[in-house]
């Protein structure tokens, strides 16, 4: 996903110091190993009161296995006392990386990808789910679990797996949603579907087992976003279906590890 000549993160903090040690304290933890997040979207604002950005941990591989592998950081200053504060997240994957910048005031169009040159989604139906995860309409999912499989070589691709809870109406009858996102060990593309559980029990017993074929949600309705579009346009699709049909999830490469809790933030 990452450039591994990209320039280092631009916190735009010369003549700013922590508001308190405490905030200095975590704020080093946050970027001890500043040399391993590569910039993927950034965005300062004009007045500059505030940074958002999206960054891709290359350390997160030698963490606790299954680590999120991607930050979402927000900075702020006061620009009259010449201090700064900030707050972050680890996310799985990142649409609800984007997400959590725009909630924190980052314009959507600035949490776009600025320099991806990492693998693209395979479909419409992935950009779609990519931009429903991103939007997360009327706070519908709540993230419960996730799991990155990321076994760092290039005789096999990656997998993560999200899981949230669905709050919609349409999915009362399953409502534990787990987001599956494979990479081609090529790392050209990558796919994202979306299963459907009664219980996240069940979730974590497919991802475990495996021994059934991945039960798929319904596909999302809703206009296509522009990506979704682009995805669609790139695909060779008959009319009024999908650019690729939802195809049944493979086994795993070796015995699946389940989705384990997220790590929280210091």
């Amino acid at each position: 996903m990452a450039d591994f000549h990209a320039p280092a993160p631009d916190y735009r903090l010369d003549g700013y110091k922590a508001a308190s040690e405490q905030i200095e304290d975590d704020f080093f933890s946050v970027t001890l190993s500043d040399d391993m997040l590569v910039p993927l979207a950034e965005h300062h604002s004009a007045d500059g009161r505030d940074t958002y950005l999206l960054l891709y941990d290359r350390a997160a591989i030698w963490d606790i296995p299954g680590m999120a592998e991607y930050i979402s950081l927000h900075i702020t200053r006061d620009v009259d006392q010449r201090t700064f504060d900030f707050g972050y997240e680890n996310h799985p994957v990142i649409p609800l990386a984007q997400n959590w910048l725009i909630r924190q005031g980052c314009p959507a169009a600035s949490a776009e990808l600025s320099k991806n040159h990492g693998p693209r989604p395979a479909d419409a139906l992935t950009a779609r789910l990519e931009d429903l995860l991103k939007a997360n309409p009327g706070d519908r999912y709540k993230v419960i679990d996730h799991y990155s499989d990321n076994p760092c070589s290039f005789d096999f691709g990656t997998e993560v797996r999200t899981l949230v809870h669905d709050s919609h109406p349409d999915s009362a009858s399953a409502p534990y949603r787990l987001f599956l996102e494979e990479t081609t060990k090529d790392f050209r593309s990558y796919t994202v579907r979306e299963g459907a559980f009664a219980t996240a029990e069940a979730a974590d017993t497919w991802a475990m087992e495996r021994d059934s074929l991945f039960p798929l949600a319904p596909t999302p309705q809703g206009t296509l976003g522009r990506r979704a579009e682009a995805a669609r346009a790139r695909s060779t699709v008959q009319a009024g279906s999908l650019a690729v049909a939802p195809a049944p999830v493979a086994p795993p490469r070796s015995a699946a590890a389940p989705v384990r809790p997220r790590r929280s933030a210091p």
